[in-house]
This record gives structure tokens, C-alpha cells and sequence, in this order.
């Protein structure tokens, strides 16, 4: 049937018309009349916020590290679930696994049903070791008590994540990379050694176990029964590290004896004992404080780094590259892998060359022999070192094999700081060697004239008779010219001219020590080093919060003072006089050769020119000759008939103790320099006595060594 609807005027004059036929019917009328109850209105519920800004809030939170403010956006029911810090741990534990450096979100989608909404977004890891690292992920939200709360579930971390499930990074340790001197001669290698112990359950000869391990460990037998005693029957106690050579060489024995076993590890092997260990340095476990810097490279946290010298400056490259697989795994008991998220290849680490010779070295070191005190031996034209020595030194292996408590603590607690390396890393007064730069301020700024006379009595009022001061010549030089005030080392000469340079500018002195490389780190590729100090106004208000006053400036003329330098600031100095004014970079480490054959050298290189005109740079050379030289010179006896022409200075530097520190520093031959020397002898006495004959030796054993180089 089809149904058509009737239009309203049509409807009405029907109505009219049935109530004419139909007169007043009581139903009609009461159909009519009769009112209609208004019906209520149907409730319309309050429509609930969007989630959108809470899913972003905690998106952004992730990318900027906020941990706390994201625990906040959690639902209640997830917050008394978990505390805070364990929600913290499950970001933060598996992001350092991963490596991640930056966490980057994209919100995709987000539907609403009622108290419930879910939330799609992409989360991209950039990661140090794998790479960006896309995930697809979702999150679960609940309406309660009037605000939406992000319901916590592992996966909202990573989607392969769960209960029971966590990220864990299954590690491929590369081979280390060698270090070898100029002559690829290894000074630190890959190597193995072996660890002899005991399970006490399989001993039957007790007494004969005890002893011969004794024997071949050095280990006292009582110690190794007190090993016993403290263990488990069923454990493997180790007892000590032994060569792969040694364990070699007892192989019958240590088979035969029933309870005894050995198993092998790689290690780092040092060959030379100390020799050149302050270059090569030591390694040791990741120091706390920078774990998570260490972990953010990929590293597990347990490995040996190195920790000073060569080994900590390129650790970078002898470590190599980290490789294994990122992947989800089951909590233990049965640790099972789910999925794998990334890997990644391991390479091997690089080798590094070093530009000394390991004879020429230990030469040098025996010269140095049992005196506190440090050597430098470099190129002049170049910035090449051929020999750092400092005294006492380390053996590196007692921080990687065979580890020994009481040596690693007699090591730190020395009061000789055997783990200082003197000539990079110890700092004192130059003492006159510091004249240099005095008379190149006066000569430069001040315009001095070379010929001045001045008189030396052994005392100086300068300052005023309650600040007399000395010369080390205790009945004076006389009449005296300022250039000879250098070669003869006259205090008064520098005390004028010292004071001369303060009172024109406080700061004259202070700039030309900086422009000689005082002051500052010399950035020697490969080495830690301190700057030493060159005291001015700033440094003396930020540090004693004390003006600088004319006699600070009088002292640093002279060396003294507040002034400090380290024995390749000087070293570099006296190059820089030899070679025309250049103040070069030094440098140890020639090149780094990586496994694919490619290599990354370390040239030469000039900081900067020192401003000096030729002339005076001419007088200061010849002055600094004549000191080896001439009859007044004050290291004329120690180089009577050397074969060579030595340029160099003398300084005997006030210690605080009885001794001073003995300064020898020069360059041969003077008018064409192969060789740049600096000698310091901790509280050793007078330079002109003590440094300067060993500078002699030093020399002698350099050009012997330089004739038989290719």
C-alpha cells in the first residue's frame, strides 16, 4: 500500500466539515479540547575534553627527558601500580641500551569511546650505535575522577617490550688496536693470560696443589688456602694471573694435578715494563661519573678504558666499533630472544704510531735514572717529540692483568705522584729561564736599549729598603749591560727591568709569557697537560682576590712568584728561539691506520709567529750562546768540549723546600737547531750544576741516535 501525506489546508477543511455533520459529539469535542501533557526533554549528556593534549603532553615530555612531568600524566591506577622511579628506569634503561642520544614523537591518530580513548603515534630513537631506531606505537587512556590518565604498559616505551620482556643488547667486543713507536715496535698490544685457580670438590693432593701453585704464582700459600677455605667446593677460585708463555711452560704439571684449572683471557700487554709508560698511560674500569657518557657510545660498562695517556686520547679509535644485536628478551629463567630490533657490525680498533723510539727513550729514561724530575726531547723544526721522560713511573699492567691491590694503592698514595706525567702535567717556577721573555718585553715594548748599563751589588731597593731583594751572586756583577744581564743571569738587570715593564703596563709581561706558550695548554696530540699559571691582574683578584702589585711583577721577571710552567711549555719555548720565532703544536702521535687500510695523520703544524723583529730575536740567540759559551756564561763549564754549539739557560727555581728545582733548556746546534732540550730535577739544586750536565748527556745521546736514522 502506498501511504501519501496530506497536505494541511486539505486536513483542516475536512475537520470543519465533520464537525458540521457530525454536530457536538462528546468525543469529538473531548478529542479537541482535552490538553496534551508537554513531554520532557530527553538529557544530553556533558561531552567529555579530548585526550589530544594529554597524549601530546606526554609525547613532548619524552622528547625533552621529562620523566616526571610524563609519571604525572599517568593514571591514577598506573601510579599506585608503580612508583616513579621504576617508571623512570624503564625509559632510561633501555634508551642508554640502545644508545639513544634523542627521542623524537609524532601523534598519528586519536579515538575516543566514551571514558576510554587510544592514541597511534611514531616514535623515532636516534641512537649512537644503530641509527634511528622507527617504532609504530600506541597508547591506552582512561577518563577517571575528571581527567584523562595514560594507562602504563611497557610497550608504550618500545612495542616489542612487555611484562617479563626487556631490551638487552647481546655485545661483540672488538680487538683493541695496538700502539707502536716510530719503528713499529708494539708498546701496547692485544694479548692473553691466564687465570690459574682451583675448584677445592676435585683436590686430592692438597699440600702438592698449594705449593706448586705457589710456586708458579708467587702467590704465599697461606693466601691461597685462605681462598680455599673462604669458597664454595664446587667453585672455580682464582687465584692469580700468569703469561700465556708461563702457563706454557707448566702445561704438564698444571694438567696432571687433579682440582687445578686455567682459563684464558685477552688482555692488554705492555712489553717494556715503565718504559714510556706516562706516553702510553693505563687503562682501568669506566670512572662513575662518566658511565652514562660512556654507555651512550655503546659501551656495556664493565670494559677496561683507557684512562691517561695515549690510551685515554685515542680510546676512541683503539676501542673500535662496537657491534652485536638490540633485541627483546624474556627475563630469566629462560632469557629467550622474542625479536630483533637492530644490529650492528663490530670492527676492530685502530693502531696508533707514535713518533718516539722505544731505545732512544729508554735511553733518555736511564739518563733521568731515580731522580724526581722529567726530560723533553723534540724537533725544533717540527714540534716532533723524541722522548718524555718523567721519574718515578708505573708499570700500565698492574691496572689491566694480574691486578694487584697493594700496588695499585702504593701507586695513589705515593708521595712521589709516580702517576703524574712531570713533563706535561708538572708545573713549577721556571726560575731565570723566564729572563728570556723578560728581556724580549723590554726589548720589543719598551725599546731598550741592549748596551744600558746597569749596576748589580748583589742587593736591590727598588721597592723600598723593607723589600730588599737578591742576587744569586751574592757580591753583584758590577757594571752591567742588559743584554749581558741574560747571559749571566744578573736578578738586579730584571728586577729594573721587570718593574720598568709593570709600572708602563701591568699587563705587557703577562701577554708576551702567553705569546711564548705560557699560560696555556701547548695541545699536544695525544697527552693530558696542565696550563701552568701566568699571573696578572685578573688571575691574582680572581684567585687571592688581591690587586697585582709592583713586587708580583718583579718575581715574575724573574721566574718566581706565582709563576708556573710545565717542561714542554718550556721545551717549545726555547724550539720557538731556535727556529726563527715559530711557536709549533707538538705532537706524539704521528698516525692513526684504521683496519681498512685508511690513515689519519697528524702533521706539523705553527701556532703562531712571535712577534719579535729579527734583531732582537738575533741578540737573544747570541746572548743564550754565550751562556754555554763565553767565560761568564753560567753553563760555560758543563759543555766544555761538546762537539755541538748549545743555545740554552739556566734556572734555579725557589721550591719551598731547602733544594730549588734545577732548569736546564736550550736547543743544538745554536745557529742551526736538530734538537730542543728541557731538563727539570725536583728540588735537584742549582741548574748551572745539576740540569745543565745532564742536558750535555741528553744531547750527546741525541745526535749519536739521530746519526743512525735512516
Amino acid at each position: 500500500m502506498t501511504h501519501q501525506k496530506i497536505p494541511r489546508r486539505v486536513f483542516l477543511k475536512s475537520l470543519g466539515l465533520m464537525l458540521l455533520v457530525g454536530g457536538c459529539s462528546s468525543d469529538l469535542i473531548t478529542f479537541i479540547n482535552e490538553p496534551t501533557a508537554t513531554p520532557l526533554p530527553t538529557p544530553t549528556p556533558t561531552p567529555l575534553p579530548s585526550a589530544d593534549a594529554i597524549v601530546q603532553a606526554y609525547l613532548d615530555a619524552w622528547h625533552s627527558g621529562n620523566y616526571e612531568a610524563m609519571y604525572y600524566l599517568l593514571s591514577r591506577d598506573s601510579q599506585i601500580s608503580m612508583n616513579q622511579a621504576a617508571f623512570e628506569d624503564h625509559y632510561r634503561r633501555a634508551q642508554s641500551i640502545a644508545t639513544v642520544a634523542q627521542v623524537d614523537t609524532q601523534l598519528q591518530s586519536l579515538l575516543h569511546d566514551g571514558p576510554q580513548a587510544g592514541a597511534t603515534f611514531i616514535s623515532t630513537w636516534h641512537t649512537s650505535l644503530f641509527g634511528p631506531l622507527v617504532a609504530n606505537n600506541h597508547i591506552r587512556l582512561k577518563f577517571v575522577e575528571g581527567r584523562w590518565g595514560i594507562e602504563w604498559q611497557p610497550t608504550l616505551v618500545l612495542p616489542q617490550l612487555g611484562e617479563g620482556v626487556y631490551l638487552t643488547f647481546l655485545s661483540e667486543q672488538p680487538t683493541r688496536g695496538n700502539i707502536y713507536d716510530k719503528d713499529f715496535h708494539a708498546l701496547a698490544a692485544q694479548g692473553e693470560m691466564v687465570t690459574v685457580g682451583v675448584v677445592p670438590q676435585y683436590i686430592e693432593q692438597e699440600a702438592a696443589v698449594v705449593d706448586n701453585v705457589s710456586r708458579i704464582t708467587g702467590v704465599a700459600p697461606e693466601d691461597i688456602l685462605a681462598k680455599i677455605a673462604s669458597a664454595r667446593a664446587d667453585w672455580f677460585v682464582p687465584i692469580a694471573d700468569i703469561s700465556f708463555e708461563t702457563s706454557l711452560a707448566n702445561d704438564n704439571l698444571l694438567n696432571n694435578l687433579s682440582g687445578i684449572d686455567r682459563r684464558a683471557r685477552s688482555v692488554r700487554v705492555y712489553n717494556d715494563g715503565d718504559r714510556a709508560a706516562h706516553i702510553i698511560g693505563y687503562m682501568g674500569s669506566i670512572p662513575a661519573d662518566y658511565k652514562d657518557l660512556y654507555l651512550a657510545q655503546g659501551y656495556q660498562g664493565d670494559e677496561l678504558v683507557g684512562l691517561s695517556g695515549v690510551e685515554a686520547w685515542t680510546e676512541r679509535q683503539l676501542a673500535g666499533q662496537r657491534g652485536g644485536r638490540l633485541v627483546a628478551m624474556t627475563s630469566q629463567p629462560s632469557q629467550q630472544v622474542l625479536s630483533e630490533i637492530a644490529t650492528v657490525t663490530s670492527q676492530a680498533g685502530s693502531s696508533v704510531y707514535l713518533t718516539i723510539d722505544t731505545e732512544f727513550q729508554m735511553e733518555i729514561e736511564e739518563l733521568l735514572g731515580e731522580r724526581r724530575g722529567a726530560i723533553v726531547v723534540l724537533d725544533p723544526e717540527s714540534g716532533t717529540i723524541y722522548a718524555l721522560v718523567s721519574w718515578p713511573r708505573f708499570k700500565p699492567a698492574v691496572f689491566t692483568s694480574g691486578f694487584d691491590v697493594e700496588a695499585w694503592a702504593e701507586l695513589y698514595s705515593n708521595e712521589n705522584r709516580p702517576l703524574v706525567n712531570r713533563p706535561t702535567q708538572g708545573v713549577y717556577p721556571p726560575g731565570s729561564i723566564f729572563k728570556i721573555i723578560s728581556l724580549t718585553a723590554g726589548l720589543e715594548e719598551l725599546k731598550l736599549n741592549p748596551e744600558t748599563s746597569y749596576v748589580c751589588n748583589g742587593k736591590w731597593q727598588g721597592l723600598g729598603e723593607e723589600f730588599e731583594k737578591t742576587c744569586w751572586l751574592e757580591n753583584g756583577h758590577g757594571s752591567i749591560k742588559l743584554i749581558d744581564g741574560l747571559t749571566q743571569s744578573c736578578n738586579v738587570v730584571f728586577y729594573e727591568v721587570g718593574l720598568a715593564i709593570h709600572r708602563d703596563n701591568p699587563q705587557t709581561l703577562p701577554d708576551w709569557a702567553r705569546l711564548f706558550g705560557l699560560g696555556n695548554p701547548t695541545d699536544i696530540f695525544g697527552l693530558e697537560e696542565s696550563s701552568g699559571v701566568v699571573p696578572d691582574k685578573a688571575w691574582k683578584q680572581s684567585h687571592l682576590n688581591e690587586p697585582l702589585f709592583d713586587g708580583d711583577a718583579v718575581n715574575s721577571a724573574i721566574g718566581q712568584g706565582y709563576m708556573l710552567v710545565t717542561p714542554l711549555q718550556v721545551a717549545r719555548m726555547l724550539a720557538a728561539v731556535g727556529n726563527g720565532g715559530r711557536l709549533l703544536r707538538p705532537r706524539i702521535v704521528d698516525r692513526i691506520v684504521h683496519v681498512d687500510g685508511t690513515e689519519q695523520r697528524f702533521e706539523p703544524e705553527t701556532v703562531r709567529m712571535l712577534p719579535i723583529s729579527p734583531e732582537n730575536l738575533a741578540l737573544i740567540r747570541g746572548s743564550l750562546e754565550d751562556i754555554t759559551s763565553e767565560a761568564r756564561g753560567t753553563a760555560r763549564k758543563a759543555f766544555e768540549g761538546f762537539a755541538h754549539t748549545v743555545a740554552g739557560k739556566t734556572g734555579t727555581a725557589e721550591s719551598g723546600q731547602e733544594e730549588p728545582h734545577a732548569w736546564f733548556a736550550g736547543y743544538a746546534p745554536a745557529d742551526s737547531p736538530h734538537v730542543a732540550i728541557a731538563v727539570v730535577l725536583e728540588y735537584g739544586g742549582e741548574g748551572s750544576k745539576e740540569a745543565a750536565p745532564l742536558f750535555r748527556k741528553v744531547a750527546e745521546a741525541f745526535f749519536r741516535w739521530e746519526a743512525n736514522q735512516n
